[in-house]
């Protein structure tokens, strides 16, 4: 079995794929001990930044959603809205609209111009098509102003993101978390989102076209026992 598909099977507990055994009134464990298949998924989430053009199902693409909407919220509020994209002409639209963007920097900041501008803009263009913008699939995370706390969305959306993006590599999806690459306003321009939503992230879901090797540090760096 490969990679991919030995970590779907951490999908039973992050998106429900197979049948986990059930909370029991004693406080037992969704996972046996022996069990080992979610910490697979949290230890082998990566930042993915290029993307086969394999199809992300509807099917997975509703459980990584469901996954995310599961995560805990203020008072649970529950201010989310997740934006699933999978029509190629509105990514065509969103690499345009960032190509323009781009080019007004250029030629306003950096004083670009003709064929130097022209070679910067196709470069650009290459690099957005290769990578955030390879995915089959995206989804921009969101949280509704009007919601029942809104002063805690800052908080909510985060974690919904979270779970997202662990559900995703359960099934065998890498994802980024996308912010400032593509600004709100761009995003809220090109997808029509409405103005009393706020923007979490974007990010891609697709097989990459490789898993990045990355290094974390050592778990003493980050724990502090009972006080500093």
């Amino acid at each position: 079995m490969n990679r991919r598909n030995s970590l779907k099977a951490g999908a039973s507990i992050l998106a429900g794929l197979t049948v986990a055994p059930v909370l029991s009134a004693t406080g037992k464990s969704l996972a046996s001990a022996s069990d080992d298949s979610f910490w697979e998924v949290v230890k082998n989430r990566r930042s993915v930044r290029a993307y086969k053009s394999d199809p992300v199902s509807d099917a997975d693409l509703k459980k990584i959603v469901d996954a995310a909407r599961m995560a805990p919220t203020a008072g649970n509020q529950q201010p989310w809205k997740f934006l699933v994209i999978t029509d190629k002409k509105k990514i065509e639209a969103l690499k345009n609209a960032k190509l323009k963007e781009t080019e007004a920097y250029l030629t306003d900041t950096k004083k670009l111009q003709g064929e130097e501008l022209k070679k910067q803009l196709d470069e650009n263009e290459k690099q957005l098509s290769k990578g955030y913008l390879s995915a089959p699939a995206y989804i921009v995370v969101l949280t509704d102003n009007n919601s029942t706390y809104p002063q805690y969305n800052h908080w909510d959306g985060p974690l919904a993101a979270a779970n997202l993006m662990l559900a995703a590599r359960a099934l065998g999806y890498g994802t980024v978390h996308i912010t400032d690459s593509f600004s709100e306003d761009l995003t809220r321009k090109v997808f029509n989102i409405p103005e009393n939503y706020t923007r979490v992230c974007f990010t891609p879901v697709g097989v990459p076209v490789e898993w990045p090797e990355k290094e974390k540090r050592a778990f003493d760096e980050f724990v502090v026992n009972n006080s500093f």
